[in-house]
C-alpha cells in the first residue's frame, strides 16, 4: 500500500516543486519570486478528531498520535516539537486554519492509507495549517493486530511530512502477484511505501529519518558537530536528473539518502557523522518516481548501481568537497 502525502497549496498556489536539500528532498513553495522551505516558524498545534473506526478509540487514536509526535520530537539535533491543542468535531482537509489529524473514508483512494496536505500564505509562504487524514476504508489498529495496519506507524511517517520532509527512498521491494509492490525492509520510516498490515516496524526512526529533520530544524550546534557530502551525478558527460545517492558509514551500519535535484546533476547529504562514508548511487527503481518528482521531471533511470571507488571521509563541520560520480548506462 503506497502512503502518500498529497500537497494542497490553496490561498491561489496551485503549484509545488522539490527543494534540493541535505539529507532529503524537503516541500519548497514559490513565495514572492523565490522558493520558501515549507517549514514551521513556531512550534505548531494540532487538533485530533474524535471520531472512531473498529478497533480504534478516541483515546487509541489520540495516544497512538501523541507518541507518533514525540517521536520526532526526540530526536537530540533537532529542534522540532508539537503542541496538542485538544479535540475536535472538524474533519481533517477543511481549510479552517487548524491543523487537524483524523480519519476520512475515501474507499476510492484504494491504496492511500493515509495523506498530509497544507495551507500555504502565498506571499510569505508561511506554513498556516497542515492536516492528516487516515483512510477509515483499512482496517487499523494501535496494537499490532494482524490485518490491520499500525496507526503509530503511519502516523509517524505522515508527521514527518507535516514537518516538511518529501519522500525517502531507502528501502526494497519486489512485485505483489495483483499488482503493487511489497517492502523487504526500509532505513527510512519516509518511504513511500508502508509495511504489510499487521507490521509495527515503522515506529522507529532510522538514521536517514534523524538526519533530514536535523536539516530542517536544526539544533545550534549541529554545523559544528556533523558534516556533509555533496557531488555531481554525470551519465556520458550529461548530468543526471533524480539519481539516488546513498552514504553508508560502517562504523555503525547507517544509511543517509540523498538525490540529485537539479538540471547539474548536484547532490548534497548533510548531518552526516564525521569519518569515513562509502557512497552508492542507484536509479529509483524500487518506488514509483512520482513520490519524489513531479510526473512531468524527466528522471534518469537507465543506469547500472555503482559505488564511489574511495572512501569519502566527512569532515567534523564541514563538507567532503565535490565528488565526481559517473554512472553507466544499463
Amino acid at each position: 500500500m503506497i502512503r502518500s502525502t498529497s500537497i494542497a497549496l490553496v490561498c491561489a498556489l496551485s503549484a509545488w516543486q522539490a527543494q534540493p536539500a541535505f539529507a532529503y528532498i524537503k516541500f519548497g513553495v514559490p513565495a514572492g519570486g523565490r522558493t520558501v522551505t515549507l517549514k514551521w516558524s513556531q512550534t505548531p498545534r494540532y487538533f485530533v478528531t474524535t471520531d472512531t473506526v473498529p478497533g480504534v478509540s478516541a483515546a487509541d487514536f489520540q495516544g497512538a498520535v501523541a507518541r507518533a509526535f514525540a517521536t520526532w520530537e526526540a530526536v537530540p539535533t533537532s529542534t522540532i516539537a508539537y503542541q496538542l491543542a485538544g479535540t475536535t468535531s472538524a474533519r481533517p482537509t477543511e481549510d479552517d486554519g487548524s491543523s487537524v489529524l483524523g480519519f476520512l473514508d475515501r474507499p476510492d483512494l484504494d491504496r492511500v492509507l493515509a495523506a498530509t496536505d497544507f495551507v500555504i500564505d502565498v506571499t510569505t509562504g508561511a506554513l498556516i495549517e497542515s492536516d492528516i487524514f487516515f483512510n477509515s476504508a483499512f482496517q487499523w489498529s494501535t496494537a499490532g493486530e494482524a490485518s490491520r495496519f499500525d496507526l503509530q506507524s503511519i502516523a509517524l511517517h505522515e508527521i514527518g511530512h507535516f514537518s516538511g520532509l518529501g519522500h525517502s527512498a531507502l528501502g526494497e521491494t519486489e512485485l505483489r502477484e495483483g499488482g503493487g509492490r511489497r517492502v523487504i525492509a526500509a532505513q527510512a520510516v519516509m518511504f513511500p511505501i508502508a509495511y504489510a498490515a499487521g507490521s509495527t516496524e515503522g515506529r522507529t526512526l532510522k538514521a536517514d529519518d534523524i538526519a533530514g529533520i536535523t536539516d530542517i530544524y536544526p539544533t545550534s550546534d549541529v554545523n559544528a558537530t556533523l558534516g556533509s557530502i555533496s557531488g555531481r551525478v554525470t551519465k556520458d558527460g550529461q548530468p543526471v536528473l533524480g539519481a539516488h545517492v546513498v552514504a553508508f558509514d560502517p562504523s555503525d551500519g547507517s544509511m543517509v539518502g540523498g538525490f540529485t535535484l537539479n538540471n547539474q546533476g548536484s547532490f548534497s547529504i548533510g548531518s552526516l557523522s564525521p569519518g569515513p562514508h562509502i557512497v552508492r548511487v542507484e536509479p529509483l527503481d524500487d518506488a514509483d518516481t512520482d513520490s519524489f518528482f513531479s510526473a512531468t521531471a524527466r528522471v534518469e533511470l537507465n543506469f547500472r548501481v555503482m559505488f564511489v571507488d574511495r572512501v569519502i571521509v566527512v569532515p567534523r563541520g564541514g563538507d567532503s568537497g565535490s565528488v565526481a560520480i559517473a554512472v553507466i548506462g544499463k
